[in-house]
């Protein structure tokens, strides 16, 4: 696994990345102010069911934890993740 990157990195939206097993797994999002709306989360085909989607949520959330920013998920699974999630749950708004 490696660490989360943003190789698009802009202010108005971009991807979050990680890779396993040689695959790569996204979130594509926008940031506006303190807020990280978060539109897709994806993980390829052969990563589905191994907790590559939730590792990589977990690693952006703390990403958003760390720059002070609050997070609207948009995509369904995102949503469903921070809502079970006790460690990040606190930055849905």
């Amino acid at each position: 696994m490696s660490e989360l990157r943003d190789p698009n990195l802009r202010d108005t939206g971009a991807r979050y990345e990680m890779d396993e097993q040689g695959q790569t797994s996204w979130a594509d999002y926008r940031r506006s102010g303190d807020r990280l709306y978060i539109d897709h989360v994806e993980a390829p085909m052969a990563l589905r069911g191994t907790g590559a989607a939730g590792r990589l949520m977990a690693a952006l959330s703390a990403d958003a934890r760390a720059k002070g920013l609050r997070i609207t998920p948009i995509c369904g699974y995102a949503a469903a993740w921070l809502r079970r999630s006790k460690e990040f749950g606190d930055l849905v708004g």
